[in-house]
């Protein structure tokens, strides 16, 4: 008896056309090279060649609905993105939402239906909405929440602010003000997805990462010992001595630290 497989991409309602070429961008690959041609980033390179997609994070065009062309994949985020036509026939590429479908309406307006896809102001939403692709400042542009699976949830709008319970756990305060989008982030299956081989990652453009534990004494802290050995200390740290794990790396001067009412829980290691 022959056993059947599902292929993932028979399951996906995604959209098997070419990308918009007006949307597409060639970007140079830097190979973790800053501008002085020196590595600053380790462990990057290769990969297979890609075209950037220019998403649409604040959706400048307001009051005029768009029509949902096609869900495509976007080998630069883990999300999928869906290619909106407005009312003058622009196409434009948004982050698409779970539930959304080729045919839909979106729109993007100060007070709209709480529909999924649809991108209003945070005071407008009603509370408990799952939202993502939030500004931080009005007029800006989307920047949090934005991979796949996350969404954040409107717990209330008071004193001008909207209090916003983050895929972190960590509640913050945002300006009502600012655009948020009603959904949460397509591809949520994203992070069950086993890779199974090296050989997937070198065409991300990961290359190899040598462990600290099997150099040197000389080439870093870890290195050292015979055989299989513990690491010797009681934290582990960068090859330069520096705390690796369990340390806090934001600034303390940051503007936004003000508007943080709850940091994030900690996860217990296993």
């Amino acid at each position: 008896m022959q056993r059947k497989t599902l292929k993932l991409k028979n399951l996906l309602p995604l959209s098997k056309k070419k990308p918009e070429k007006n949307l597409l961008v060639r970007v140079k690959r830097t190979g973790g090279r800053g501008s002085n041609g020196r590595i600053t980033s380790w462990q990057k390179g290769g990969g297979a060649r890609k075209l950037l997609r220019l998403v649409e994070f604040g959706q400048k065009k307001i009051n005029i609905p768009a029509e949902v062309l096609a869900l495509e994949y976007d080998p630069n985020r883990n999300a999928f993105l869906a290619l909106v036509q407005y009312e003058d026939k622009e196409k434009r590429y948004i982050i698409a939402p779970e539930g959304l479908k080729a045919g839909d309406k979106v729109i993007c307006a100060d007070k709209a239906e709480a529909d999924t896809g649809n991108r209003m102001k945070l005071k407008n939403i009603p509370e408990g909405t799952i939202v993502y692709n939030i500004e931080l400042e009005p007029g800006k542009g989307g920047i949090l929440v934005r991979s796949a699976g996350t969404g954040a949830v409107l717990q209330n709008y008071e004193g001008g602010y909207a209090n916003l319970k983050m895929p972190s756990s960590e509640i913050r305060k945002i300006p009502g003000e600012c655009f948020a989008s009603i959904g949460k982030v397509s591809n949520s299956e994203y992070r069950f997805i086993n890779w199974s081989k090296a050989g997937k990652s070198r065409k991300k453009g990961i290359r190899p990462h040598v462990r600290g534990s099997v150099m040197n004494p000389c080439d870093h802290p870890h290195g050292g010992g015979e055989c299989r050995t513990g690491i010797g200390l009681k934290h582990p740290k960068t090859p330069w001595g520096k705390p690796a794990l369990g340390v806090k790396t934001r600034k303390k001067n940051k503007w936004t630290a003000k508007l943080i009412i709850q940091r994030r829980v900690k996860k217990k290691r296993k």
